[in-house]
């Protein structure tokens, strides 16, 4: 354990986070805790903060990229805006889990799953999704909500969910989602901003990571949780050093912290359903039951790095700006 430095003596780290403000909340106050560092957060969708750090290249803001699915990661190393560095876990961390040069680190695992109103399921004589097709029943006409794949992380782990159930036939793939447009009613900014939509029955359904389907049924909201047969895809959540950070040493001490089940056993603690990357950590059995039938499979981080940008254009020109 570090030594806690006195506050007013105290390095500082600088991070955009893309996890909630709440789970900031009660994380970052526990590295401050076993490091004595001060950080500073403040909280973006993973796109959003992917064009800030693009935008702030040559003079960043922050240290690290804290969260966020790995494909915003992947798309970073093509922008050039990470600095690699292994901390201590990366030896033990799951191959699927690093890149090999230390350009960034997953610090938890995330799959997507559909989340349902019950109540809306039973008034419309309808089983919980377990398809993708089973989005395009009529019954969903304007009552899915789903995030927006030009600011949310979540949003492009969806669109390359899809790809990859199709076989990556694009045009099998964006035929899919167009017919799936006519029963979305909003696409929100965040990727957890249509949870608490479905979960007051404003909204039926829609796609959305476990860890925010999980926080607000273990909340008491009646919602169902499935996951399509096809499978769908699971992102892992990173941590990236910023190049040229104005506070490196602060910033990979947060990353050998983020990267230790020190903080990743906090998952627990808190009620963060997500799925710990550290091998040393158990995974909650809420998780392990929720998963119990899924079909999961990694994100090829190669193909969604390289293609990120054409396929989120391609989904704002055919799909979402669709006029019937």
């Amino acid at each position: 354990i570090l030594p806690v430095v006195p506050v007013g003596a105290a390095d500082t780290v600088n991070v955009y986070s893309i996890w909630t403000e709440n789970w900031g909340r009660q994380l970052f106050p526990e590295f401050e805790k076993a490091t004595g560092i001060k950080l500073n957060f403040v909280r973006f969708s993973s796109g959003e903060a992917l064009v800030r750090l693009i935008a702030e290249k040559n003079n960043p803001r922050v240290d690290v990229l804290f969260g966020g699915p790995v494909e915003t990661h992947a798309a970073g190393i093509t922008e050039g805006i990470f600095e690699p560095y292994k901390p201590p876990s990366f030896g033990v961390l799951p191959t699927r889990f690093k890149h090999p040069d230390g350009q960034w680190v997953a610090i938890a695992d995330n799959p997507l799953v559909f989340l349902s109103n019950t109540k809306f399921l039973k008034e419309h004589n309808l089983k919980p999704p377990t398809s993708w097709d089973d989005l395009l029943n009529p019954a969903y006409k304007n009552m899915l909500q789903m995030a927006d794949a030009r600011t949310s992380g979540m949003a492009v782990t969806r669109l390359f969910s899809i790809l990859e159930v199709f076989g990556r036939d694009e045009a099998k793939a964006f035929d899919y989602m167009k017919k799936k447009r006519r029963n979305v009613q909003l696409y929100t900014k965040s990727g957890v901003g249509g949870v608490l939509p479905v979960a007051m029955g404003q909204a039926a359904a829609g796609t959305f990571f476990i860890v925010d389907c999980l926080d607000v049924q273990e909340k008491g909201y009646d919602v169902t949780i499935s996951t399509p047969r096809e499978g769908s895809g699971s992102a892992g959540e990173a941590i990236a050093l910023i190049k040229g950070a104005k506070n490196p040493e602060p910033g990979k001490k947060l990353i050998d912290w983020a990267t230790s089940p020190a903080m990743q056993s906090l998952f627990a603690k808190y009620k963060i359903n997500f799925i710990p990357t550290h091998p040393d950590v158990k995974i909650a059995p809420n998780l392990t039951e929720a998963l119990k039938d899924a079909k999961i499979f990694p994100i090829d981080l190669d193909y969604a790095g390289a293609n990120r940008k054409r396929i989120v254009e391609r989904w704002v020109n055919e799909v979402l700006n669709l006029k019937e």
